[in-house]
């Protein structure tokens, strides 16, 4: 049995020092890489307009998050755009939490539940089996709700207009995938794993390997490749340095637009 329990301070608590440039010493016109950590709500488009807004510079970012998920996000200013090729590929690790016994159209929270099945009898140990054959290289299906593009389009447009979507597998590698903790019906999990990864497909993947469906609950990114999360700048420091209000829209969970 491979519990992690024991080793939570080797992957998401653990503080690593601060190596956080002050933002008084940038200069965001001729170049500067920013580690941000982005809002849950807000889109990660979002993220680059507002730090456009106050920067003043040219920028650019190294992937995206979904709107429901927070957590790092890598972006780099004038001259440091030509960074970006190499950042975008580099590995991630993520941690969040997995729902089990339901399941959304989408994945995730973008979309309502089904109804809830009781999953009490689904030990830890059963999940650690499952989770065996989500370690290492593996396929995935990408979700038919994501920007990748078919015909020049999003997917995700075509789906919500009942339109035919061909998702082709890719080949992935997943270093880690290891329980946190488990407390039936959410499943806390650490991951890490290589780019172009969708962690709402491996939840939805390991309901299905259960037999009683599952959604990502929750998504926070800690890591872009040697990046740490806790060396990155909140929107919240980025407002009070320039003394300027946010502005975005916030993206809610699918119950919370329905209330």
């Amino acid at each position: 049995m491979r519990l992690v329990f024991q080793t939570l301070t080797a992957f998401a608590f653990v503080h690593l020092p601060s190596m956080k440039k002050a933002l008084s010493e940038m200069n965001f016109a001729d170049g500067e890489m920013l580690l941000i950590d982005k809002p849950l709500g807000w889109t990660s488009f979002a993220v680059v307009a507002q730090l456009k807004k106050w920067t003043k510079a040219k920028i650019g970012h190294a992937g995206t998050l979904d709107p429901l998920a927070s957590g790092l996000m890598i972006l780099c200013t004038g001259k440091y755009t030509k960074k970006l090729t190499a950042l975008i590929g580099l590995p991630k690790a993520y941690e969040g939490i997995i729902h089990l016994g339901a399941s959304t159209e989408t994945y995730d929270l973008e979309s309502l539940p089904t109804s809830q099945l009781d999953v009490s009898h689904i030990e830890v140990n059963t999940i650690e089996n499952a989770l065996i054959n989500f370690r290492g290289n593996i396929e995935q299906f990408p979700p038919i709700h994501s920007a990748i593009k078919q015909d020049g389009k999003p997917i995700y447009e075509l789906a919500r207009q009942g339109k035919e979507v061909v998702v082709k597998s890719r080949q992935l590698n997943i270093s880690a995938f290891d329980i946190l903790a488990y407390h039936a019906p959410e499943l806390h999990f650490y991951i890490a794993c290589s780019s172009g990864t969708y962690i709402r497909s491996l939840a939805n993947d390991l309901g299905n390997s259960l037999g009683c469906g599952a959604y990502l609950q929750s998504l926070r990114r800690t890591e872009i490749g040697e990046h740490n999360i806790s060396n990155s700048y909140t929107i919240h420091e980025m407002a009070d340095y320039f003394g300027s209000k946010m502005n975005a829209r916030i993206i809610l969970p699918a119950h919370d637009r329905a209330r």
